[in-house]
């Protein structure tokens, strides 16, 4: 007891003193070169013990009764995202901010923010018909933030209540179907200046979709990532153009190619083997807009260029899931046929055969 009282002694020497005129207790007390005076105007010794304790909260935590407000410091908090993360994930977390949270909670202070504040913001934002994916995100933006602010002193706020509602679905995607797919491994051409010709990216959609590549995976490739019957990715290029380390840890990884997905690569190879990016393309943009002529022109219902990724998923969603998931670089916890095994009308041989049976399986169906 004796030290517990010497340690609340240096920080602490005085006690509030009560103010007649005002009818209030005070209690000034510095901390770091800081002076701050502390009030109760609540009569008795009930009304000192609370002016002590709001002095006492502001020394351990530095936790101030005149709290920021949220909208100042999301400014701050901002600041460090732009230092830690590319610049495709921090328009994403500007545009939720500045569409969902601010307007909801940027007025609040910082040290009056509770969870069911937060959880408003997810819940309107579930009214409104945001996909689960976009509701996760919302969630993990503002923990993130009020992690910061505890990091800071700020606040000892922990909203570990904060959730998804149970209701939230994952957003509708479109993948190719048996039809689609034989047409794109029969048809090379697209329509140019009205004439037909050959489509020179025709390899590079056929590739994705066999192999789950992420359309920024497929840009980045080099030559020098094949080697042999094994395809290693270590790069992608965003929608920005920034080449990146890929999504995620896991997008970093290797996988053995399939029958078909080999045969595609070599005749790729004839084209452009004697140069450094496999498909030659300039971004994902020009890819998705000669992939959505492609469609067109061959009476292929549109799917984006990342549904071609879950195309592969759909078709693999027979093997064990956690092969698909190091095939197409998912991390441990995500459910990889849930968001992506729609249905339809490798890091071993094995794994590759596999995939490489089901794709023959579809594309024979329609000789």
């Amino acid at each position: 007891m004796f030290g517990r009282g010497c340690s609340q002694m240096s920080k602490r020497t005085n006690t509030a003193q009560w103010e007649e005129k005002y009818q209030r207790w005070r209690i000034a007390v510095q901390k770091d070169g800081v002076r701050k005076q502390f009030y109760s105007s609540t009569p008795g010794r009930t009304g000192q013990r609370e002016a002590n304790a709001k002095a006492d909260r502001w020394l351990d935590d530095g936790i101030g009764v005149k709290a920021r407000r949220v909208e100042d410091l999301y400014q701050e908090w901002y600041a460090t995202v732009v230092k830690t993360t590319g610049t495709g994930n921090q328009r994403n977390i500007e545009s939720r901010w500045r569409t969902r949270i601010l307007p909801a909670i940027g007025r609040k202070r910082i040290t009056s923010l509770t969870e069911q504040d937060l959880q408003d913001v997810v819940n309107d934002a579930y009214s409104d018909g945001l996909a689960k994916k976009s509701l996760q995100s919302l969630c993990a933006d503002m923990r993130a933030f009020c992690k910061w602010c505890r990091a800071k002193k700020l606040t000892t706020f922990h909203p570990e209540g904060l959730h998804v509602p149970a209701g939230a679905r994952p957003k509708g995607k479109k993948v190719l179907q048996p039809d689609a797919l034989i047409t794109l491994f029969r048809v090379d051409t697209t329509l140019y200046k009205g004439k037909r010709v050959h489509d020179d990216f025709i390899h590079a959609y056929r590739f994705q979709v066999l192999t789950g590549l992420r359309p920024g995976e497929l840009v980045g490739l080099h030559w020098a990532d094949v080697k042999g019957g094994t395809v290693f990715i270590s790069r992608a290029v965003n929608v920005l153009g920034e080449q990146t380390r890929g999504k995620n840890d896991n997008a970093v990884r290797a996988f053995v190619l399939s029958d078909l997905a080999r045969a595609v690569l070599e005749q790729q190879r004839a084209v452009t083997g004697a140069g450094e990016s496999v498909f030659c393309l300039k971004s994902e943009a020009y890819y998705y807009k000669r992939w959505q002529v492609y469609c067109r022109v061959n009476e292929i219902p549109p799917v984006s260029a990342y549904e071609m990724r879950h195309t592969f998923v759909s078709v693999a969603k027979k093997l064990p899931a956690g092969e698909v998931k190091d095939l197409v670089g998912h991390s441990e916890d995500m459910d990889t046929f849930g968001v992506y095994g729609h249905a339809l009308t490798g890091e071993d041989t094995e794994t590759a055969q596999a995939v490489n049976g089901m794709f023959l399986k579809l594309l024979h169906a329609g000789k």
